[in-house]
């Protein structure tokens, strides 16, 4: 039971259908490479996404980071300087709602509010970046990974991928350390791996803390980290 706070098993992701828990590019596997891809949710924020910024700047790792559209309208500069460094971003809700205590048209107008700020700001090409070019399609992670399946399915309706996580750092959690964090990473890290960070008050030292700790035993295993 252990492990499902985790990395959820493949029979309990079924349930989910149409949702991304884990990618695996089939090109990249057959050269024998592995990729993991790293996600922060919450954000942007500048008492935390600046540094992780800095850590993914000194590995030259790009990221894919869930945003909240309130904290585009409050915190225009700490996103644009996501943008302009070349992570990928995608929609966490304008006010990180819970989809369960919401109904379906607020929930979609939650999803449309983000898109307009996400949207508001101009974003680089990949090519201009020094990246492969990426895939046209939006990404949607659900605050709290939940969501009605009504939501679920307007949502994907909508154009966009609904991107969950194969394993949870629980970063959030102030009962675990880093040294716990790193621990999680090690034992369930597989090939395509969505690994869930947070760039939050709530997270930050921890999440500071052990990312460079985590992308640099990435690296050592022979992962190549990319965006989504």
């Amino acid at each position: 039971m252990l492990r499902l706070l985790y990395q959820f098993p493949s029979w309990m992701q079924r349930l989910y259908r149409g949702v991304t828990w884990r990618r695996r590019d089939t090109g990249v596997a057959a050269s024998g490479q592995k990729t993991v891809y790293l996600t922060f949710d919450d954000g942007s924020i500048p008492e935390v996404t600046p540094a992780i910024l800095d850590v993914l700047a000194k590995y030259g790792v790009k990221a894919t980071f869930f945003v909240v559209g309130d904290n585009i309208r409050k915190y225009p500069h700490v996103y644009a300087r996501v943008v302009e460094e070349g992570h990928r971003v995608g929609n966490h809700t304008y006010h990180h709602v819970k989809g369960t205590k919401c109904s379906l048209v607020e929930y979609l107008q939650e999803v449309d509010a983000c898109e307009e700020a996400i949207s508001s700001q101009k974003h680089p090409t990949a090519q201009a970046c020094g990246e492969p070019a990426q895939s046209a399609v939006r990404l949607f992670r659900p605050p709290y990974g939940k969501m009605t399946f009504d939501q679920k399915r307007a949502v994907l309706e909508r154009g966009y991928e609904i991107v969950l996580w194969d394993v949870l750092t629980h970063d959030y959690n102030c009962n675990y350390s880093p040294e716990k964090m790193l621990c999680i990473v090690q034992r369930y890290t597989r090939d395509g791996s969505i690994i869930n960070f947070h760039d939050s008050i709530k997270s930050g030292e921890r999440t500071i803390t052990v990312l460079p700790q985590v992308i640099e035993w990435l690296q050592q295993q022979g992962y190549r980290i990319a965006t989504l």
